[in-house]
């Protein structure tokens, strides 16, 4: 795989990964090589797989949001997410993520 970097555009909520700055909106502009990407759309993937393990028990009433382990593997993948996103982003995508404070260890 090459170990050049080049431009991509995320989006975090959907999880989308485009070369186009132009095909849709996005939340952060990032500089990456093959391998990076195929990380992060790694942990992408797993965050959808735990998306829709969390509808299935969200409708199971008597699992508190802080005591269900599906929601604290959501909580920490999207954290790995976004620590990704601050490593390899540009200026302004490292700015939006320190003022989220998602990151506690900048």
């Amino acid at each position: 795989m090459s170990q050049e970097k080049k431009t991509y555009y995320i989006t975090v909520g959907t999880g989308e990964i485009t070369k186009s700055r132009t095909d849709s909106a996005w939340n952060f502009k990032i500089e990456a090589t093959d391998d990076e990407i195929i990380q992060l759309r790694e942990l992408f993937d797993q965050n959808y797989s735990m998306e829709w393990q969390n509808f299935f028990r969200a409708h199971v009433p008597y699992v508190q949001y802080h005591h269900d382990r599906e929601n604290d593997q959501y909580d920490d993948t999207i954290v790995q997410v976004y620590q990704m996103i601050y490593n390899l982003g540009d200026a302004e995508a490292k700015q939006h993520i320190e003022s989220m404070g998602i990151i506690t260890d900048l």
